[in-house]
Formats: structure tokens, C-alpha cells, sequence
């Protein structure tokens, strides 16, 4: 019984934050008349309004909304460029506080940058470490050898999850600090506040809910290597 509890508390801990973004979104994702414009315009919109004429809006793969620092440009799944929905506003102004973030040379926004390109690089040598530890400890026939790799490789794998956690109150500011009082200067009417905020809460958290999954990602890895 307590195992079955343990697996369920665990099961919520890791997959929870994530379901529950993809739910929030999905809810206030109906299209509204109402608003006065789509995602992708209001994206553009915002952008020439603070002075950032340089950056870009444009559609991507669905479920990867994001602002990319490098190139200067906001990227929006289909639906949320297309659509004039609560959620399509929201995860809009939510990105373009991040390119504010940017243009301001907001400092917590820079450490994060520098902290993702150092997690992605890395996560690629901590995958490959872990591929390649059966060949080193056949070749040298030394257990040491293998549990220093399997360290390495599970400390870089694990530097995904350090990020998204360390960034959250970058993620905050840019829902809660950008982008709801920019929507609240006549973007939305006062009846959305409070869904609005909702999706912008799930904006912020979609990095907890994915720093989540990654640990999952390394136990597997550890109930692998211990076979």
C-alpha cells in the first residue's frame, strides 16, 4: 500500500506541473472575437511598440513557444500565431517579455541564457558518456574507471534540471512582471484577468514541469546501469 502511495506521490511530483500546463492552455485555447488580434500580432505589436523593430515573429512546431536570444526572434506554435484566444495572447506576451528581458539586458535573463547553451552542451557529452561507458570499462577492466564516467554523465545530464529550476524567476518576471501588466493597459478586458494569469502561471512553469521530467530521464539511467 505505502509503495503504491510512494509511486502515485511521485507519478504527480514528476508529471504534474506538466499535464496540468498542457490542461491550462488547452482550456482558454477557443477562440474569442472579442480580442483584438492574434497571437502573432499582437507579438508584433508589442515588439514595434518597446522599440525592438530587429526581432522577429514567427511560427514554429507545436508545444515550443520560446524567444531565441541568438537570432532575435519570438517563436510561436500554429495556434497561438494564428488564433485570437486567451492563450494565444497570453503565451505571445509572455515571450515578448522575454525579448524585453533581452533589449533590457536584464542580467538574471543573461545568466540564463549562458546557463542553457552550457546545459545543452552539457546534456550532448553526458548521453554520450553514458553510451559509451560499457566500451571503457571493457577495454580497461576497471570498475573505477566506470563509476567516474557514470558520475560525469549523470552530474551533465543533470544540469538540464539545475537550469529550468534556476530560471523560474526569470519565467516570473516575464509572465508577471511583463507580461500581465502590459495586457492589463487595455489588451483584455477585466472578465480575463483571471485566465489570463492562469495561462501565464503555466507559461512560467512549463521549465519546473520539464526539470521534472528530465530527472525521470536519469533514474532511468541509474536503474540501467545498476542491471
Amino acid at each position: 500500500m505505502y509503495l503504491i502511495l510512494l509511486f502515485l506521490l511521485i507519478f504527480l511530483l514528476l508529471f504534474g506541473p506538466q499535464y496540468w500546463a498542457k490542461y491550462t492552455f488547452k482550456k482558454h485555447a477557443m477562440p474569442l472575437e472579442r480580442l483584438q488580434g492574434t497571437g502573432g500580432e499582437l507579438a508584433r505589436h508589442l515588439l514595434d511598440r518597446f522599440g525592438m523593430e530587429n526581432v522577429g515573429v514567427e511560427k514554429t512546431k507545436p508545444g515550443s513557444d520560446h524567444y531565441d536570444p541568438e537570432s532575435k526572434m519570438v517563436r510561436l506554435s500554429p495556434d497561438n500565431y494564428d488564433q485570437k484566444s486567451l492563450t494565444a495572447v497570453a503565451v505571445a506576451a509572455h515571450e515578448v517579455g522575454h525579448a524585453i528581458q533581452h533589449y533590457n539586458k536584464d542580467s538574471k535573463f543573461a545568466l540564463r541564457t549562458r546557463l542553457v547553451i552550457a546545459a545543452q552542451l552539457a546534456q550532448k557529452l553526458g548521453a554520450g558518456v553514458m553510451l559509451i561507458i560499457p566500451i571503457v570499462m571493457l577495454i580497461t577492466r576497471a570498475p573505477s574507471s566506470g563509476l567516474i564516467m557514470i558520475v560525469i554523465g549523470l552530474l551533465s545530464m543533470g544540469s538540464a534540471t539545475l537550469v529550468h529550476l534556476v530560471t523560474l524567476p526569470v519565467e516570473l518576471d516575464a509572465s508577471y512582471g511583463k507580461a500581465l501588466p502590459i495586457l492589463k493597459e487595455g489588451y483584455i478586458s477585466k472578465e480575463d484577468e483571471t485566465a489570463i494569469s492562469s495561462v501565464l502561471k503555466a507559461a512560467a512553469w512549463t521549465y519546473v514541469a520539464a526539470s521534472l521530467v528530465s530527472l525521470l530521464n536519469i533514474g532511468r539511467w541509474i536503474v540501467l546501469l545498476r542491471r
